[in-house]
């Protein structure tokens, strides 16, 4: 298994419920695969560096998880079609 970080920004407007239920689903993936949580940290709400769909503000999460690379192509087929998402990005740590 290999290192990896998953930064992501949901839209600020959210419901705090809808919010923690996105969250929930990108870590389902994770568990779901076979991969290992190490860390969700919630950062929250914070000025983005540049507007993204007439938004200034976005939540912002931090995940380090533990997976093989077929999990990081299924959370990436997956944010790539989710409403919710404003950005994000996996970094496979082990690559230096």
């Amino acid at each position: 298994m290999r290192n990896y970080e998953l930064i992501f920004i949901l839209k600020p407007d959210m419901e705090e419920e809808a919010m923690q239920a996105a969250i929930d689903r990108y870590s389902a993936i994770v568990t779901d695969g076979q991969g290992e949580l190490v860390s969700v940290d919630k950062w929250g709400k914070r000025r983005l560096a540049y507007e993204i769909k007439d938004l200034a503000e976005g939540y912002y999460v931090l995940v380090t998880f533990k997976s093989e690379p077929a999990v990081v192509k299924e959370l990436d087929r997956v944010m790539k079609i989710s409403d919710d998402m404003l950005r994000f990005m996996i970094v496979n740590k082990d690559d230096k």
